[in-house]
C-alpha cells in the first residue's frame, strides 16, 4: 500500500510490515522489524525505530502524535534484549516514550509518558501523563500508575476501564476520517 508521506525505512534485511487496514499518518518514520496489526494508527510525526530488535503492535492500537517507541538489542546476560510488544486496542498518549517493554491488551499510556525496558503496563492498567515506569517495574490489570518514578496509585473502577475502551473506538473510528481526509488532501 502506497503511504505518502511516512518514511518506511528497512534496516538490517528486515522491513516494516504495517497490515493495509492500519492508518499511518504523514510525517511518521517507521524502520527496520516492526510490525503493525489491522486497523490500529500510528499518527503525526512519530517514530517508531526497530533497528536493534523488535516492535510488535498488535489490532486497533493507537500510538498519538508525537510518540517515540524504540527497543534494545541483546547484550551479555540479556540474550533476549528488550523488545517493544504493545498488545492489542492499547492507547498510547500524545509525545509518550514507550522503549523495550510490554503493554497488554488495552493498557493505556497517558501523555508524555515514559515506560523503559522490561517493564510491563498490564490489560486495563493506566500509567498516568507525565509518569516514568522504570526498567523491569510491572504494573497489574487495572492498576493506575503515577509519578517520576510511577508507582501505585490505586485499582481502577468499571467506569475507567470503560473510558479507555471508548477511547480504543474513538481512534479507530477518527482514524478512519483522517485517512480519507489524507487522501483526499493528495488529490488536490
Amino acid at each position: 500500500m502506497n503511504r505518502p508521506g511516512v518514511n518506511i525505512v528497512p534496516i538490517h534485511g528486515k522491513t516494516p510490515k504495517i497490515d493495509d487496514s492500519a492508518f499511518i499518518a504523514p510525517g511518521c518514520t517507521i524502520v527496520g522489524d516492526v510490525t503493525i496489526g489491522a486497523e490500529s494508527s500510528i499518527w503525526y510525526n512519530c517514530v517508531l525505530r526497530a533497528d536493534v530488535s523488535r516492535i510488535v503492535i498488535g489490532e486497533r492500537t493507537n500510538v498519538q502524535d508525537g510518540s517515540v517507541l524504540h527497543c534494545d538489542p541483546p547484550r551479555p546476560g540479556d540474550p533476549d534484549g528488550s523488545p517493544l510488544i504493545i498488545g492489542d486496542d492499547v492507547l498510547i498518549g500524545h509525545m509518550a516514550m514507550i522503549h523495550g517493554c510490554v503493554i497488554e491488551n488495552r493498557g493505556f499510556v497517558g501523555l508524555g509518558a515514559i515506560a523503559m525496558n522490561k517493564a510491563v503496563i498490564g490489560s486495563d492498567a493506566m500509567l498516568a501523563a507525565g509518569a516514568m515506569l522504570t526498567e523491569g517495574k510491572v504494573m497489574g490489570e487495572r492498576e493506575l500508575w503515577g509519578g517520576r518514578p510511577a508507582r501505585k496509585m490505586r485499582d481502577l473502577d468499571e467506569a475507567a476501564v470503560m473510558g479507555m475502551r471508548m477511547g480504543t473506538a474513538h481512534y479507530a473510528e477518527n482514524a478512519r476520517h483522517h485517512a480519507a481526509a489524507v487522501d483526499e488532501a493528495l488529490k488536490s
